[in-house]
């Protein structure tokens, strides 16, 4: 696991794009803080660059870094779901805009994966996830599922979880707003 995490560290601060097994599904992914390498994986994806993608944080201390405020029980669901879980922030800071929704909102996960926490941890920024698919396509969930077209447009494809199944459905999704309240997008 260490040689993978050290091949995709270098790609990725190199600006590069990498193919990798998240806690949900395989994603596509790059520095959250480099513009031009998240418009590569929008034109990869061919999505709409009006809907946003999810970034991952391996620590939830980190999430002052990229959200101005941040509601009490978003650490109680944090802290208590045990299940991959994404939160939907009202105001993004501190990323590109082309990451960032149109309404400065910016959802964020603490990933629990050991490949995944590691690699943010060792570069210290927020890793884009965006699962491994044409936009609007079936979500691939093991890497043979992934097509060909996809593998062939990024910089690295990790080798590591290639067959094992890790989740039968994306993370749950829970949105704030402004006020502090929040709804279930996703269960």
């Amino acid at each position: 696991m260490k040689d993978e995490i050290l091949k995709s560290y270098e790609i990725l601060k190199k600006g590069g794009v990498i193919l990798y097994p998240t806690d949900t599904v395989w994603g596509i992914g790059c520095d959250a803080t480099n513009a031009k390498a998240i418009d590569r994986i929008y034109g990869i994806k061919k999505r709409s660059s009006d809907k946003s993608f999810i970034i991952l944080l391996d620590l939830p201390e980190k999430l002052y870094q990229y959200v101005d405020d941040i509601p009490e029980i978003a650490y109680d669901f944090i802290n208590n779901i045990t299940t991959p879980l994404t939160i939907v922030y009202p105001k993004a800071k501190n990323l590109p805009k082309n990451l960032v929704a149109d309404n400065g909102s910016i959802a964020i996960r603490i990933v629990r994966d050991e490949f995944c926490s590691k690699l943010v941890s060792m570069m210290n920024k927020p890793l884009v996830s965006t699962s491994a698919n044409f936009s609007g396509e079936p979500t691939p969930m093991i890497f043979s599922k992934i097509r060909k077209e996809i593998i062939d447009q990024v910089d690295y494809a990790v080798k590591l979880n290639r067959t094992r199944l890790k989740a039968v459905k994306s993370s749950t999704v829970i949105k704030f707003n402004l006020k502090g309240e929040y709804e279930i997008v996703r269960s």
